[in-house]
């Protein structure tokens, strides 16, 4: 089917300009078992392609699910009339960016593939592990799930890029929630945390199958442990809390096209202005930032971003330094600073923007005894599960599905509805110790929300836990 809609693109795009086609087709099987019953497997399947004209300045798209040779024809005249219609009213002159000509194939890691096993058999694994989440008759909700995806994309342009990309997701993840009374307590498998690229190689990677008796228990643990203290106090967090704080504190506030004001009506600005990038001290000397899509089973790895620019590890934040922001071809040409390859799409009916991919927190050399150690009064938390911050990604608080208590270098009792505010121009700043490769986790999140029309997208964060000191922490109701 690429190859006929290919050929069909060929035909029909104009000669005298630049045109491209931006062909996705995603196949997706979500498979739960919750309370031990087995639910209706779904499956689904999304197909299209969209088409970008530039003509003298200006910028047209148009997306369609008629694949066939009418249906692009009439999807490229749309795009070349919007083209039309924009020259001389944009921001930025599109006929003086070079758009990039790569031509080129990837794939990412597959492993042990999805159709390795049968459906009977992945029902099976899910009961399995479902069945030892009720390890009590308090846990009144518990259950398994595995999502998995297959996208194949191809991105061609009248310039000559030709790039095809495969990729094969795999989101597993496990719940168990335990009441008694007016109070409910959950826990999870690191929350939606565990997706990574991959096949069912993964569920060993990151220990499905060991997991489920441990969360049952912190489910219980929890629900018998007092509310966590307010006051101020040195907070160590887990990787599966530094990837929130990571994508909203850093992430969001760095994405260009943010800082430039296009998202003020929707997900709001940043406090970051142009005149910070290279001399901004963001955070202390252990915080180094990079993006880098280029990890293979990390959620969020490419070869080529969604208009061809090739991907490439690139700091971010060295050294606590703000060393550049996340813009991609467009943002570039529109500021003529430097920027990475983020132009990225969440499907096949929406513009590339200026999306974070793989942000991660590059490891430092402290043990986990060792920042447990260095802590008189604190605590240790884990796996959000509540996130606020403000529309210029500033002032935030979040909060985490389990904490322990650090007093005199150890860890002590289990506390719950644990909470912690701050604000993000200071809050790195407290950084003080940055976790070994021991305590890394490759993690991301499926569902990050950008964009108007909106657009949820995949994005990968690995990280180290961390260590901050004097932050504000407070117990919830």
């Amino acid at each position: 089917m690429i190859d006929q809609i290919e050929s069909s693109f060929r035909d029909v795009a104009p000669r005298d300009v630049f045109c491209s086609l931006r062909f996705v087709e995603e196949r997706h099987e979500l498979l739960k078992v919750r309370m031990d019953v087995p639910e209706p497997a779904t499956t689904w399947w999304d197909v299209g392609a969209m088409v970008t004209v530039v003509r003298d300045g200006g910028s047209g798209y148009a997306a369609t699910s008629d694949l066939t040779k009418a249906g692009l024809k009439r999807a490229v005249e749309q795009a070349d009339q919007w083209a039309r219609r924009t020259a001389g009213r944009c921001v930025v002159d599109f006929d003086q960016i070079a758009w990039p000509a790569p031509v080129d194939e990837y794939e990412g890691p597959r492993g042990t593939p999805w159709e390795s096993m049968s459906l009977a058999e992945k029902f099976d694994l899910l009961r399995a592990e479902c069945s030892r989440l009720k390890a009590s008759d308090k846990i009144v909700d518990w259950s398994s799930t595995l999502w998995r995806t297959a996208t194949d994309t191809l991105y061609v342009t009248t310039g000559g890029a030709r790039v095809r990309q495969r990729f094969h997701y795999i989101l597993p993840n496990l719940l168990a929630t335990a009441n008694e009374g007016s109070d409910s307590e959950t826990r999870t498998f690191a929350g939606r945390g565990h997706c990574r690229q991959g096949g069912l190689e993964v569920l060993d990677e990151i220990g499905f199958r060991e997991a489920a008796p441990r969360i049952a228990d912190e489910a219980l643990q929890l629900l018998a442990a007092p509310n966590c203290p307010s006051g101020k106090m040195d907070v160590l967090l887990a990787a599966d809390q530094m990837i929130l704080q990571i994508h909203e504190s850093i992430g969001h506030p760095l994405e260009l096209d943010r800082i430039l004001g296009d998202e003020r009506n929707y997900a709001g600005t940043s406090f970051v202005t142009r005149d910070m990038l290279g001399t901004y001290r963001y955070g202390t000397e252990l915080l180094n930032i990079t993006y880098d899509p280029t990890r293979a089973s990390q959620f969020a790895t490419f070869a080529y971003d969604d208009e061809g620019t090739k991907a490439e590890k690139t700091f971010i934040i060295r050294d606590g330094v703000l060393q550049r922001a996340l813009g991609g071809t467009i943002s570039q040409q529109r500021t003529g600073l430097p920027g990475v390859a983020n132009s990225r799409a969440c499907s096949w009916n929406r513009p590339p923007i200026d999306r974070m991919a793989n942000l991660n927190l590059e490891t430092g050399q402290s043990t986990l005894d060792e920042m447990i150690a260095s802590i008189d009064h604190g605590i240790y938390m884990q796996t959000n599960c509540s996130w606020s911050i403000d529309d210029s990604r500033n002032k935030f608080q979040f909060g985490c599905e389990w904490a322990r208590l650090i007093e005199d270098g150890e860890l002590t009792t289990v506390v719950k509805k644990a909470n912690y505010r701050g604000v993000s121009a200071t809050f790195w700043r407290s950084l003080r110790m940055v976790g070994d490769e021991e305590t890394v986790e490759v993690l991301g999140t499926p569902y990050c929300g950008k964009g108007e029309p909106n657009q949820g997208i995949r994005v990968g964060h690995a990280s180290p836990a961390c260590v901050f000191s004097d932050v504000d922490v407070f117990g919830g109701v």
